[in-house]
């Protein structure tokens, strides 16, 4: 195995990975040449020489415009009302043709949360996790249409075996084993930025990263899943990540509006508030939808100004934001899986720990190496008659990102805005909730607000934390 291994690696200049190799057990010798073998050597060198990347971001802004878009100001200017597209989604769900992608590949550390993401506790009245949440919908919307919705989550390998064990401990919160395939997305090695050398993490393991959500396609691939939905009838997959707890999971406007465009792909956005919201801009470009980063307009002056450019109304051109919510055909994901470099990377230059040659850890200050991902949003320009959805942030969007006490994206401004929701909901049915109450509402006691009519007596009044279930 060792002349084996070493050949390979003097081939591609890279084989100071075997350093240690003589300190290592045999089961650790076993693990770092499974990954050694792993790697896509030609590509890799590709890749850190710069090619076979994104599209010059410089390209990409100077001929983007603003996407056309279902939008919520002018519902009216929409090719099809919000009757007919709840109807034509209600019809794919009762025909069992729509199952859902839920991405949890994310540790919560930056919550202080060693765990999962998903099985942070995030419920504002039951402390249920978001992983239950999810799930509960998922089973609801089965439930409510008498057909089974799949699920395929994707998992990393940081979280993949706590996950399992999760949802096993808790009986996959509803959903049958069946129906609930969980499987792990792939890694790419992280290489010195300067001389693209691997980088070892421990003697026996390299400095590995998950491939990002992109990785999602060839996950599904690998693991067999998109050929299960294929042979199950499976045509649309519902896509999220697993931080956002206000999800509409299967939501029939959303769903309808893509079944009714023809669309293979489609998303939703919310409205930017500045050029510098932390989400992802919808662009079109030649009659394509595109992705930019926000994180672009430091790399690249014309991207800069394309995101502060305004429109006569003051508002801003390049206004649509993604929150990493889709519609994707079976179909269209299975064409992608079968073509040819369907997905760029982007690459990133991080502060990686590694060792020397002498077994340091090197602890960087600075970003020292490259690390490489793909993006689901990148087959958004392959996509035929792809359309932009925009949703009300406050009622969709809140997104788990950082630990209590901060400014946005906290657990506490997430916990605010499912009561606000939810007390909404309950308002509207005709529930008094005194001023200051928290209340919460699981998805299996209603999935939306319409569900609540039938299920609360009138006259209801909430004067402590309740938690409908």
């Amino acid at each position: 195995m060792m002349d084996e291994l070493r050949a390979m690696l003097v081939e591609h200049g890279q084989e100071h990975v075997l350093g240690f190799w003589d300190e290592l057990t045999p089961t650790e010798r076993d693990a770092l040449a499974e990954e050694i073998r792993q790697i896509d050597f030609p590509l890799l060198a590709v890749l850190h020489a710069g090619e076979h990347t994104a599209m010059s971001l410089k390209a990409l802004a100077n001929r983007a415009g603003p996407p056309p878009a279902f939008r919520l100001a002018a519902p009216q200017k929409n090719p099809f009302s919000v009757d007919e597209a709840k109807q034509r989604a209600a019809e794919a769900l009762r025909a069992g043709q729509v199952g859902v992608i839920l991405v949890a590949g994310g540790q919560g550390s930056r919550l202080g949360f060693e765990h999962p993401k998903g099985m942070y506790p995030i419920g504002p009245v039951s402390g249920n996790s978001l992983f239950q949440i999810h799930l509960e919908k998922i089973l609801a919307a089965s439930r409510r249409y008498g057909a089974a919705v799949p699920l395929c989550l994707m998992t990393s390998p940081a979280t993949h075996d706590e996950t399992i064990a999760f949802l096993d401990q808790h009986d996959r919160f509803g959903l049958p084993e069946s129906d609930v395939t969980v499987f792990c997305q792939g890694t790419m090695p992280a290489v010195d930025a300067a001389s693209g050398k691997l980088l070892l993490a421990e003697p026996g393991h390299l400095a590995l990263s998950p491939d990002g959500h992109g990785g999602t396609l060839a996950a599904l691939v690998r693991s067999g899943s998109l050929d299960a939905l294929v042979e199950r009838g499976i045509r649309y997959l519902f896509y999220l990540q697993v931080d956002n707890p206000l999800v509409d999971i299967c939501g029939l406007e959303f769903l309808g509006y893509h079944l009714l465009s023809r669309s293979e792909m489609s998303t939703q956005v919310v409205a930017k508030q500045s050029p510098s919201d932390r989400v992802g801009n919808i662009v079109a470009v030649d009659g394509r939808l595109h992705v930019i980063e926000y994180s672009d307009a430091d790399k690249e002056e014309a991207v800069k100004e394309l995101l502060e450019r305004r429109g006569p109304d003051g508002e801003l051109e390049i206004w649509a934001g993604s929150i990493a919510v889709h519609v994707m055909d079976v179909a269209f994901l299975d064409r992608m899986a079968h073509t040819a470099d369907a997905l760029p990377f982007h690459l990133a230059k991080k502060k990686v720990s590694h060792l020397d040659r002498q077994g340091n850890l090197i602890d960087p200050s600075e970003p020292n190496a490259i690390k490489f991902e793909r993006f689901i949003f990148d087959l958004l320009p392959e996509a035929q008659n792809a359309i932009v959805v925009e949703v009300d942030p406050a009622r969709h969007f809140a997104p788990l990102k950082n630990a209590p006490g901060s400014a946005q994206d906290s657990p506490e401004a997430v916990q605010a805005q499912l009561i606000a929701e939810h007390t909404s909901w309950l308002r509207t049915a005709g529930v008094e909730i005194a001023e200051g109450v928290p209340v919460e509402i699981s998805p299996l006691f209603a999935l939306w607000a319409d569900d609540l009519p039938a299920k609360i007596p009138p006259g209801t009044r909430v004067t402590e934390a309740r938690f409908f279930c």
